[in-house]
Order: C-alpha cells, then sequence, then structure tokens
C-alpha cells in the first residue's frame, strides 16, 4: 500500500489512481538553456525513484516530462529577457540549436544517473496552439485581461488561488520582488506576452491577441492535459516550484476545466551548499561531467542523493560524495562476491517494500540493503538485493568492462607488492596514482579489482 506525502493537503495519503491500475504522472522538466546542475538533478532522481516504485508496485505509468524551450523569463515577475534567446544571443546561436544541445546534455546526464526517461518528452514550442486554445478557454470564461504588453490572469478571480502554497493573498502586496506595471494584482501572471518589436525575436508566433509568445507556466498545462487528461494522478517538482509556478498551473487549469487538476502534488527538496540552496544563480556548483573530471562516478551521486529523504534539504559536500562513492564501491564489491542460491528472503524484501511504500523511505531502503549485506547467515542475497536494485536504480549487479593499460598493470602489482609487504603508505600512495589515471583499486577477498571512475 504505496503512501504519498501529498504538498496539496500537507499529509501522507494512500495512493489511489484515479483509473485501475494507470497512472498519469508529469514531471516539470528543464528550461533547456545551460547545463543542469546536480541541484537540479536531485528533483529527477527522485521522481524516477517515484516512478520505479510504482512500476514495482505493478502500476503502468505514462510519464510526461516537459522542454521549456520558450518563455521562461528571467524574473520571477514577468519581465526581462527570454533564458533561450538570452542564450541563443550569448552563444551566438539560434534558439533551437541552444534547446537541442543543452537537451541533448540533460538526456546524458539521465543515462549516466540511470534515471529512466519519460515517455513524451513535450516541447512548448511544439504545442503553441495547445497553449493559446487553453488561454482562449480562460479568455472566454472571463480570468484574463489585457495589457501593453500582453495577457495576465486575473488571480482574484480564482477563488482557491493559492491553496496549493497556503499563501495569504490578501496580505501579499507589490514589493522589490514583483513589479506591478499594469498587473491589477501581485498575484497576476503572464498568459502570453507581446513581442516588443515583431520581427527581432528568433521564437515568435500570430494568436488572436498579437504576435509573441507563451507565459512559462500556460505551457505545463496545456501539454500535461493534452497527454494525460484534464483531471490526473500525479505532479512532480522541486519545492522552490510551489509559490509561484505550480500554483499558478492549479489556477489557470482549474479555472478553465472547471475540474480538480491533479491528485497528489509531490516536491522535492533543495540540495543545498553550507546551507544554502544550490543554484545556477550562483554558480551552478556542479555539473555531472565536472564531478566525473574530480574522478566521482554518476552513480555515487544518485547514492548520495538516497541517504536523504526526498522530502529532507541534502547538504552537499565534495567530502559528502567521497564517503557515498566508497560506500557505493563497498556495496558493490560484497555484491560482485555474491552466490546465486535462486532463493528470496521474503522477510527482507517485506522490511524493503513497506519502507519504499511508505512515501519512498530511502534512507531506510538503504539501511535494509546493508543489514541483509552484513547478515552473516542471511540467505538469498543475491536475488534479493537484485528486487531491491529494480527500485534503488545502482547497476549494483553491472560489471564494468575495462580496458586498462600495460602501466595501470604494473602500478597495481607494485601496489600488491607494497600490501604484501606491509608497506601501506607506499600502497596508498600508489592506490592516489592510480585514481589520478581513472582508475580506483577496491581491495577484495580474491585480491584487487579495478574499477573505472
Amino acid at each position: 500500500m504505496l503512501k504519498l506525502y501529498n504538498t496539496l493537503t500537507r499529509k501522507k495519503e494512500i495512493f489511489k489512481p484515479i483509473t485501475g491500475t494507470q497512472v498519469g504522472m508529469y514531471s516539470c522538466g528543464p528550461t533547456v538553456y545551460w547545463y543542469q546542475h546536480i541541484g537540479n538533478l536531485r528533483s529527477y532522481i527522485f521522481a524516477d525513484i517515484l516512478k520505479r516504485v510504482l512500476i514495482y508496485d505493478r502500476y503502468k505509468v505514462k510519464q510526461v516530462m516537459n522542454l521549456t524551450d520558450v518563455g521562461h523569463l528571467t524574473s520571477d515577475a514577468d519581465a526581462g529577457e527570454d533564458k533561450i534567446e538570452l542564450a541563443a544571443k550569448r552563444e551566438h546561436k539560434t534558439a533551437n540549436e541552444i534547446a537541442n544541445f543543452y537537451w541533448r546534455i540533460f538526456r546524458e546526464d539521465f543515462k549516466k544517473l540511470n534515471i529512466s526517461e519519460p515517455d513524451i518528452w513535450s516541447k512548448a514550442t511544439e504545442h503553441i496552439k495547445e497553449q493559446i486554445d487553453l488561454i482562449k478557454k480562460l479568455e472566454k470564461k472571463g480570468y484574463t485581461y489585457k495589457t501593453s504588453d500582453g495577457i495576465y490572469f486575473d488571480s482574484s478571480k480564482f477563488k482557491d488561488y493559492g491553496k496549493l502554497a497556503r499563501l495569504k493573498v490578501e496580505k501579499l502586496k507589490a514589493g522589490s520582488r514583483v513589479k506591478m506595471g499594469e498587473k491589477r494584482n501581485a498575484t497576476d501572471f503572464a498568459l502570453w506576452k507581446f513581442s516588443e518589436k515583431p520581427g527581432l525575436r528568433q521564437q515568435e508566433w500570430p494568436s488572436p491577441w498579437g504576435i509573441g509568445f507563451p507565459g512559462w507556466h500556460i505551457e505545463c498545462s496545456a501539454m500535461s492535459m493534452k497527454y494525460l487528461g484534464e483531471h490526473f494522478d500525479i505532479h512532480t517538482g522541486g519545492e522552490d516550484h510551489i509559490p509561484v509556478h505550480h500554483t499558478n498551473e492549479i489556477a489557470q487549469s482549474e479555472a478553465a476545466t472547471g475540474k480538480k487538476f491533479v491528485n497528489y502534488w509531490i516536491h522535492g527538496a533543495f540540495l543545498t551548499f553550507k546551507g544554502e540552496k544550490v543554484s545556477k544563480s550562483k554558480g551552478g556548483l556542479y555539473t555531472i561531467s565536472e564531478l566525473q573530471e574530480l574522478r566521482f562516478k554518476p552513480l555515487a551521486y544518485r547514492y548520495l542523493c538516497l541517504t536523504a529523504h526526498y522530502k529532507t534539504q541534502l547538504d552537499f559536500s565534495i567530502e559528502n560524495l567521497k564517503n557515498a562513492q566508497n560506500a557505493y564501491e563497498r556495496l558493490k564489491n560484497i555484491v560482485a562476491e555474491l552466490k546465486n542460491d535462486k532463493k528470496i528472503n521474503k522477510e527482507c524484501l517485506e522490511e524493503f517494500e513497506n519502507a519504499i511504500n511508505d512515501d519512498l523511505d530511502m534512507p531506510k531502503a538503504l539501511g535494509i540493503l546493508w543489514n541483509l549485506v552484513r547478515d552473516k547467515k542471511a540467505g538469498g542475497k543475491f536475488q534479493t538485493i537484485k528486487k531491491f536494485d529494480e527500485v534503488l536504480g545502482l547497476d549494483l549487479f553491472k560489471k564494468e568492462k575495462l580496458e586498462v593499460s600495460n602501466e595501470i598493470k604494473k602500478l597495481v602489482q607494485e601496489r600488491e607488492k607494497a600490501r604484501d609487504s606491509k608497506d601501506w603508505k607506499l600502497a596508498d600512495k600508489i592506490r592516489d596514482k592510480i585514481a589520478k589515471k581513472g582508475f580506483w583499486v577496491n581491495d577484495t577477498s580474491e585480491g584487487s579489482v579495478l574499477t573505472k571512475i
């Protein structure tokens, strides 16, 4: 019985799909104007774990993820430049080239982190008609108004505006973050933005209101409803989306259809660094490729993410990642030596299933895995851990094909001799030398085992 914490109700609830065993799941995807840093990627690891748990529980999941390739401005106040247009100018490329390049990198990161791709990738630029049609519905129902720079949603006309974030709308005032301009209310937001000088933007389209481009929020409503229906099961994203983006999605979707938009809103907490949220605006910390350059495996970062509950902020440091990589490598080495007795440890599997179904309690699930690994009397380890890894996604049984040069082989032999003579200082020195060349030496009961960093 799967229980999930629903941001909408602020309660842990038993998950009940709308239709049988079918699950519609929408995950807020990236704005593809730059590399995704590890803070962004934590959200996708959490969504992947949720999807894996649903599949493990024998649900049939249809996951849709958007790609924002237009309309996401550099300010929450519907002001500033479009991030894609800005990147195109910076890199002297077309907007389409920018979006496709960073989408390709994003998908490579998915593969490295063992994140399963969604069933549908949905580009905002390929769904302009759906977005215009949705705005027309809102206009017909009296939820919109026109200003000199666009068509806006009148949040005061939507009765439950802010219910997701528990916003005290009457107390909100236009301040330094929100410039009112011609907006009627501080919480109003753009549905369609007019091009200042039509013809200058790379991405603009004709509409009933004038040449322009869609607002950031309208795309998610239009695309999720196209592929999952006007009322679907699960919407995921980072906790930073709660007060603005997801709040606005609910308002415009429910105003247009008169139906409940989503049953379960599931949000992942921030990755932090020295107590502050990791963000691109603060330098982005690291990308997965940059961590690889520092000799860290992508799946070591996935392991690190599993050590904290998705709703708990996770503080990142190189030291924490080193510890995670060491634990992950030890786990892989132990698993590599297991013999397949073709049995399942039912008691341990039940404990694991209870943990993952209790709002995706992955730290507890990892603890159960380690308890099984360390229990010398336990049977059924091989098959049980194989079942665990269907959810963990750590490739615990995957053997890496290594091309090892003669130089590396010679260093490994020298280290073995140093260990035999109990010269631990020299052995550590040689291990560091091997690590600088992209390999890590793991000591097992059968001797030294090399893995690629």
